[in-house]
């Protein structure tokens, strides 16, 4: 999808919908270290999408108040998204614990990075100062993911030589991850 498609699945990743960023950017970097893609662009293009992502989540909360969104989170639409209003709550309890850093330092955590600009909205923080630590969390995470993307594209054969050894250890981590989700729904 080149450029515009990073940006435009970073906008999405950004905003409210789940969608993970580490799908996006370390394969476009793999193809960037293939000399099929330029590397600063693909960061200059995820911190773009990441930008309108959070923009929009922003103006939805600065606009429609915080009353509404949690409605809308508790609503069965917004279960499909992983939304309900205990994660609106969580990221606006850390927002009200950590105040503006917590739009750059959140857009580096899981879950928080999709709806910390909700809680900035709601208490109509000052858009140049969010826009400003959203820009810094975003490029920091972007470069990230893109710095480990090029360094396995430039080190294929490495990779390769590990692969089934990679490949049984990131099984293992997701069933350990499933078995975990599914211990403590039961465990509530």
């Amino acid at each position: 999808m080149g450029y515009a498609g990073i940006v435009f699945l970073m906008a999405v990743e950004s905003s409210f919908i789940p969608f993970p960023s580490e799908v996006v950017i370390p394969p476009a970097a793999y193809l960037a270290s293939q000399g099929e893609m330029n590397v600063w662009l693909i960061i200059l293009s995820g911190l773009a999408g990441s930008l309108i992502g959070a923009t929009l989540n922003y103006f939805i909360a600065f606009f429609l108040g915080r009353a509404i969104i949690y409605k809308l989170a508790d609503h069965k639409f917004s279960n499909i998204f992983l939304i309900n209003s205990k994660k609106v709550q969580k990221v606006e309890d850390y927002f009200l614990k950590y105040g503006r850093m917590s739009t750059l330092i959140g857009r580096l955590v899981p879950v928080v990075r999709q709806l910390i600009s909700l809680p900035a909205g709601f208490a109509r923080m000052n858009f140049g100062s969010f826009i400003f630590f959203t820009a810094i969390g975003s490029l920091i995470w972007t470069s990230t993911l893109a710095a480990l993307g090029y360094y396995f594209g430039a080190n294929r054969e490495l990779l390769a030589s590990f692969y089934h050894e990679i490949t049984y250890g990131g099984l293992v981590l997701g069933i350990v991850f499933v078995i975990f989700i599914f211990w403590r729904k039961k465990r509530k």
